[in-house]
């Protein structure tokens, strides 16, 4: 028995990865913002300053440095001017300043050691093993770890908001119907970060490895099996910071068009002419909002000719004109292949030599597809394939659709198990090299072609698998979330996509959408499935874009469910049109700045340690703080408030003090909604579709901050289909209101820069005070005082004089001024 158990380890340690302690450091080279150290084994570390803040890290055991393809991600490797690197050199260490940071190497053995300007270490090597070899091509980073410290990142990602403990890799995968831990997802973004104010992006395209101490509480680890190990240290005062300095690095998102913030309805089967006239009209004659109708892949002849499909459209140019009336567009999927089955698009691209390779054959690799049969994978990383796939692509948007989700671009069905997938040659590399990027590339092609052929017109583009820096080029859905063994037990599903979006918003996806009703399993008993089906519908429209969809044909239009379930995700859509000017201000802040719109309590609450455990509620933007109910049956939902006084939505004399846990009553008409004290939310009236018009009435919601100090919100609003935001054409509007001991002092400043919402509006200023003031002026003149249902029945009438009214029921006080474009001060008194 005892020579057996010998045997066994001995085949165990056979097993281990070859791993080789740091070696000594006895020497370094410079030049500009960047300093190699050469190491006594041959191996270099080279540490690149990008900016007082952020750090290229590049460890090659070979010693080469050098790279077989640039960055995926990376946009620049310059983030501010750096003057020439000053190293000092120590008996024993090499130590780099700038003026946030103080970079430490130790000699023998070496050990990269990051601190702050106040010396407090942010980042260390841990012990001689913070950079080492793995294997014969792979490297391996272990760092300290801290006894308090958090994660918090990785893009799409299950489970806990909180990484810590637990093990991640990066590999696209498609995998329907994941559970609540299953790792790993559709999209690989290398980024994560650390509660001690620094973030890592591994910029390693292969299959690497994060471990956020589960085999320890004294370090942390992550590694690549090959490829350059690059990785960037980003220092910041705190999570907004850093992320900001990510997208920096990586690429400011694009903004969708403004339509693409409505409602979106879809399904499996969505792939014919008259199912999608029928469901238009069944949205408008119900009076549900809804802007978008998606078409699944079915919609083709064949994959990927872009061809409707013959029997299911008779006439796909007057459909779609026919959905433009009535102010639908339309969204069709793509699929990165080309089906065997359609002889003339493959041999055509066959011969032009645009396929993925197989490595053992040389001739086109062969994927068997989950429909369209046999397959030839179109290699994206081939220059010469974007016009190609660009001139097929267009003939949809010729017709009239809108825009595309890339759909299964891991490429699907290629999950790790799958090795023979790696037999994948394309033109840029291997498969283990591209296998994560591929839907990256695609979504390049597909976004930069779209803006070719119609310039100066907003992509709309949705997809399921990514790489650090697709915010560049696209948006992203969190795949196929839900049960697919039983549909009704999809309530833990659902809870765990609260935490998916977020941490997307992470990962530089700050425009993202869950399968509203989830996307796996059939639905056989719609009353049973109406309590989730309104739950999913009350979450999902805080997502940025809201689609709803699910597998085969499933049926999940809201009057599917019932007349109260139709009822309560009416209001729930209804809630999010309203709402617009409040999302589209932050889709801009999102564009500006990589911000994620729906935001874990924690980047804004990063100094309360309860925030760190919060899952299921989020911020959405700064002011409005979101509790969905994700339990089945619950109808008093537990919620988390930070620091602060917050109002609620719903009821807005009611107030809570923060730093407690409240029980809010939810019955399945009611979505906990909070807003801080000291914001303003702007709002309009519920529109069919949100170009239904654009002389709207702005409602402009003031909760007033304590005495001498301010509410503030500035409203940003463009033409919302063109590209002009780039240059920077649009309107702002800046509302102000400070509480003053006799009163409350607002104004409103206007900036238009080339856009004007509407000639012709009225702004509602709606406060909500205690008591009825004694009086208002604007711009010193005293107002009339009307009654209300007076002031909301002339609401649309522009006119030059000013006018307010009390609601002592809601306790609310209007005020009507005409949205003149000129500034105003707005003084009431108590």
């Amino acid at each position: 028995m005892a020579k057996k158990r010998l045997f066994i380890v001995i085949i165990w340690m056979l097993l281990l990865p070859v791993t080789t302690m740091a070696s000594e450091v006895t020497s370094y080279t410079k030049n500009a913002n960047q300093v190699v150290f050469n190491c006594k084994d041959g191996s270099k570390l080279s540490v690149l300053l990008n900016s007082s803040s952020v750090v290229k890290i590049w460890f090659d055991p070979s010693g080469k440095l050098q790279r077989k393809n640039q960055s995926f991600a990376v946009v620049s490797d310059e983030l501010e001017k750096i003057s020439e690197v000053q190293v000092n050199e120590e008996p024993t260490a090499y130590e780099i300043f700038t003026s946030k940071l103080r970079i430490r190497l130790n000699k023998n053995p070496m050990q990269l050691q990051i601190f702050d300007k106040w010396q407090k270490l942010l980042f260390s090597d841990y012990k001689d093993l913070g950079h080492t070899s793995l294997g014969t091509t792979g490297k391996n980073a272990q760092k300290m770890l801290r006894a308090d410290e958090h994660f918090f990142g990785l893009g799409e990602k299950t489970g806990t908001l909180n990484r810590r403990g637990n093990t991640y890799k990066m590999w696209n995968s498609d995998k329907p119907c994941y559970s609540t831990t299953e790792d790993p997802l559709y999209k690989s973004i290398p980024f994560f970060m650390s509660s001690y104010k620094y973030g890592i992006f591994l910029d390693n395209t292969y299959k690497t490895n994060f471990d956020f101490g589960s085999k320890s509480n004294e370090y942390y680890s992550f590694n690549a099996p090959d490829g350059e190990f690059i990785y960037y240290f980003i220092h910041g005062k705190d999570y907004k910071e850093i992320l900001q300095q990510y997208i920096t690095l990586t690429g400011k998102p694009i903004m969708p068009p403004k339509w693409a913030f409505g409602f979106a309805q879809s399904r499996g089967m969505y792939t014919k002419e008259d199912q999608a006239l029928n469901i238009a009209e069944e949205f408008r004659r119900r009076k549900i909002p809804c802007d978008i109708i998606y078409q699944d892949i079915g919609w083709t002849q064949h994959l990927q000719d872009f061809e409707w499909r013959k029997g299911n459209y008779k006439d796909p140019k007057t459909m779609l004109q026919t959905l433009s009336s009535q102010g639908f567009k339309m969204i069709v999927s793509q699929d990165p292949v080309i089906s065997k089955v359609n002889k003339a698009q493959w041999n055509e691209v066959n011969q032009l030599g645009y396929l993925v390779k197989d490595q053992r054959t040389g001739n086109a690799y062969n994927m068997p597809w989950p429909w369209g049969g046999d397959c030839g994978v179109v290699d994206f990383t081939l220059p010469a394939v974007a016009d190609w796939w660009g001139n097929y692509q267009q003939k949809p948007l010729n017709d009239g659709v809108r825009g595309f989700w890339t759909d299964m671009g891991e490429p699907a069905w290629s999950n790790e198990e799958d090795m023979d997938r790696l037999n994948m040659q394309h033109y840029l590399g291997t498969h283990s090299e591209i296998h994560n990027v591929y839907g990256h590339t695609w979504d390049k092609v597909v976004k930069e072609q779209f803006e070719k052929h119609n310039p100066n017109k907003r992509v709309f583009q949705m997809t399921r698998a990514a790489y650090a820096g697709l915010q560049r080029y696209t948006f992203g859905w969190t795949g196929d979330s839900g049960n697919g063994s039983d549909v009704l037990n999809g309530w833990a599903q659902m809870a765990n996509q609260v935490a998916v979006g977020i941490s997307a918003g992470l990962g530089g996806i700050p425009f993202w959408t869950t399968d509203i009703s989830g996307y796996c399993g059939d639905i056989t008993d719609y009353p049973a499935m109406a309590e989730l089906y309104t739950r999913w519908m009350q979450f999902g429209v805080f997502n940025p874009l809201s689609r709803a969809h699910h597998e085969g044909n499933n049926a999940v239009e809201p009057w599917m469910f019932g007349e109260i379930a139709e009822k309560n995700a009416k209001a729930a859509i209804e809630l999010k049109y309203q709402l617009f000017p409040y999302l589209y201000t932050y889709a801009r802040k999102a564009h500006d700045t990589g911000l994620p719109i729906t935001r874990g309590l924690f980047m804004e609450y990063p100094d309360d340690e309860n925030t760190a455990k919060i899952n299921d509620q989020f911020l959405f933007g700064e002011e409005l703080l979101i509790a969905p109910v994700l339990k089945k049956g619950e109808r008093v939902k537990k919620v988390y408030l930070p620091e602060g006084e917050w109002i609620d939505f719903n009821n807005k004399q009611t107030t809570y003090l923060g730093g407690q846990i409240i029980a809010y009553q939810a019955p399945l008409t009611t979505i906990p909604i909070f807003v801080k004290k000291g914001s303003i939310v702007p709002q309009i009236p519920v529109m069919q579709h949100l170009e239904e018009r654009s002389d709207y009435p702005l409602f402009v919601h003031v909760f007033p901050n304590y005495e001498d100090e301010s509410a503030s919100f500035e409203l940003y609003e463009d033409d919302g289909n063109n590209q002009d935001y780039l240059k920077n054409i649009y309107s702002k509007t800046q509302f102000k209101c400070t509480t003053t001991n006799l009163g409350w002092q607002s104004t409103i400043t206007s900036t238009d820069k080339g856009f004007r919402q509407s000639e012709k509006r009225n702004i509602i200023l709606k406060y909500h005070l205690d008591k009825k003031p004694k009086s208002i002026a604007v711009d010193g003149k005293a107002i009339k005082d009307i009654k209300p249902e007076v002031l909301e029945k002339n609401i649309e009438t522009v006119q030059k004089t000013a006018q307010w009214s009390w609601d002592e029921v809601l306790k609310e006080c209007w005020v009507k001024i005409d949205d003149d474009r000129t500034s105003k001060a707005i003084t009431i008194n108590k």
